[in-house]
């Protein structure tokens, strides 16, 4: 029997800050381990205490310079050349530009580089050319939709040949069940926005048709929309937006950051998942929602219909008037959820961690071949 090909990654990638990039990092590895015997996946660096998803290999870190830019540009090429790799995949951005090849990067989105108004922030631009570079170096870039590998040839100048496209999928978790406890803080009934509070996943709007909608029936006044999710920037005026609509019940509940049982919780007790954002490289909520068995209203832009199709509902996200009748519907039309779910359930097995495993691992083959 041949040698498995030990692919490598940023083993802190397990630990990221960055929610999304955990759960890809795990799930995707992790899949690999358990779907193909002729692939060893090893994490490179990582705290001791790390967990690794089973079937994954450790790399020490050994020496490195004490910052995130030092492990990065010095201590992970270093660990990854010691760690006999045949390959190395960077699984969200950056990469070791003077590392081993072949070399592997997943870009998910580029809203960042497509519009970086969204983005003001002091260090973005270092950010950005950083990630630039991790592209150009690249043999090969993976991103999770057709939409995300158009908008990663434009931003960068690079040749569609060179991105493949992966598509994401919901853990085990998500799946319908019997409904779990929630904090006392939380509404009785509500609709549910899963992601980071941010300019380009347009809340705002969607929280003002929320308030529409409570006011067309005493029947629906106590509706809450709940969002799970950290702040990056956005929850001052949504807070103040709420805050002006009054009633007995908030017009919005910030839920904050949360665990994977939480949001499962939170999925199966929803009215509705919302998803008004202006931008998406892929939109994971979408699917887990649609695991849950939850109704999707979401909007028509960037990759998100790819991802929907036909399963839920889709709007274009600055209509107010469209998105106040659907929320109204699926708080009122029990035939209408009925078949939203039956659709959702139906579109989110068409996507799964192992699909995404054995896509993965033919891109590496391409080059290692």
């Amino acid at each position: 029997m041949s040698t498995p090909l030990r692919i490598g990654f940023d083993g802190r990638a397990l630990s990221s800050p960055a929610a999304g990039v955990r759960r890809y990092a795990w799930e995707l590895f992790g899949a690999l381990a358990a779907a193909d015997k002729t692939i060893c996946p090893v994490a490179v660096g990582g705290a001791d205490e790390l967990v690794l998803p089973p079937g994954v290999a450790r790399a020490d870190a050994g020496w490195t310079l004490p910052t995130n830019a030092g492990w990065m540009l010095a201590g992970l090429a270093h660990a990854a050349r010691r760690a006999r790799l045949d390959l190395f995949h960077a699984p969200a951005y950056t990469a070791p530009v003077l590392g081993p090849r072949p070399l592997v990067v997943t870009i998910h989105d580029v809203s960042y580089a497509r519009h970086p108004e969204w983005y003001p922030y002091k260090r973005d631009a270092v950010r950005r050319a950083f990630y630039r570079l991790s592209a150009a170096a690249a043999n090969r870039i993976v991103t999770d939709s057709a939409f995300s590998k158009r908008e990663i040839a434009i931003a960068y100048g690079l040749s569609p040949d060179r991105i493949d496209v992966v598509p994401l999928a919901a853990a085990s978790a998500f799946c319908a069940g019997p409904l779990l406890p929630l904090p006392a803080k939380m509404p009785s009934r509500f609709v549910l926005h899963v992601g980071d509070l941010h300019a380009r996943r347009n809340l705002e709007m969607v929280a003002r048709a929320l308030d529409r909608v409570r006011h067309q029936s005493p029947t629906l006044s106590g509706i809450s929309l709940v969002l799970a999710g950290v702040d990056r920037g956005t929850a001052r005026d949504l807070a103040r937006l709420s805050e002006r609509a009054g009633g007995r019940v908030p017009l919005i509940t910030f839920a904050g950051p949360v665990s994977e049982q939480m949001l499962v919780a939170l999925y199966r007790r929803a009215a509705a998942l919302v998803y008004p954002s202006r931008y998406e490289g892929f939109g994971l909520p979408l699917l887990e929602a649609m695991s849950c068995g939850t109704p999707v209203i979401a909007a028509d832009t960037s990759s998100i219909p790819e991802v929907l199709g036909d399963a839920g509902v889709l709007l274009h996200p600055e209509n107010e008037d469209a998105w106040k009748d659907a929320i109204g519907r699926v708080l009122e039309d029990p035939g209408h959820v009925a078949e939203l779910t039956r659709l959702g359930f139906a579109r989110a097995a068409t996507f799964s961690w192992q699909r995404t495993a054995v896509e993965t691992a033919a891109v590496y083959r391409k080059l290692v071949s």
